[in-house]
């Protein structure tokens, strides 16, 4: 293992195990976080102006930018497979605050999930959208190496797969308006409220 990242892991991770209200916090987000996003997806849904259709695009686009950089995800793990730090390092050097399986620690899907959502957001999403998104997106890695379950450079390449995905999913914005009017249209919002009233 490089040197940044023990370093980094263990900046991070010494701070668990001894604040138990932040030690809840860090593993409520280090686990929850993508049904978190869920919530915040349909919160924004159905609380947006009826006829706001183009900030409710871009709520569409940040939720596939956030399955596109999970797609990502599984195909780097298909090709590369790195242990997690409590696999490799000595018991009694670190804290493991949450359960986690044995797959491979790089990259992480709750980073990548979340950095794809929030950027996605940037763009065209409400001002209070992008900001609890992106400040959401900020914590989930820095409560992935605290909880003890990823390396920092897992995180950081995540971060860049799900700008990465955010971007891609703009460039192709084209193709999810489909979706977009669907719901538009079952919701009775944007060009369909008059149509419903």
């Amino acid at each position: 293992m490089n040197s940044f990242d023990l370093f980094g892991y263990h900046l991070i991770n010494q701070w668990a195990g001894h604040h138990p209200v932040l030690d809840k916090l860090m593993a409520f987000f280090a686990q929850y976080a993508l049904e978190l996003y869920a919530v915040l997806f349909l919160l924004a849904w159905f609380t947006l102006p009826k006829s706001d259709s183009n900030k409710r695009h871009a709520l569409v686009v940040a939720g596939f930018s956030g399955v596109l950089a999970l797609v990502i995800n599984v195909i780097i793990g298909q090709f590369f497979f790195r242990p997690r730090p409590f696999v490799i390092l000595q018991k009694g050097t670190f804290t493991q605050l949450i359960p986690h399986s044995l797959d491979t620690s790089f990259p992480s899907d709750h980073t990548s999930g979340s950095f794809g959502f929030a950027a996605g957001s940037w763009r065209e999403a409400s001002t209070w959208v992008r900001w609890t998104f992106t400040i959401l997106a900020i914590i989930v890695p820095i409560a992935r190496v605290y909880t003890g379950v990823h390396w920092p450079t897992d995180v950081l390449a995540s971060v860049v797969i799900g700008i990465v995905s955010a971007k891609i999913m703009w460039l192709m914005n084209y193709y999810l308006k489909p979706i977009t009017n669907l719901g538009l249209r079952i919701f009775h919002y944007g060009n369909y409220v008059k149509a419903s009233e």
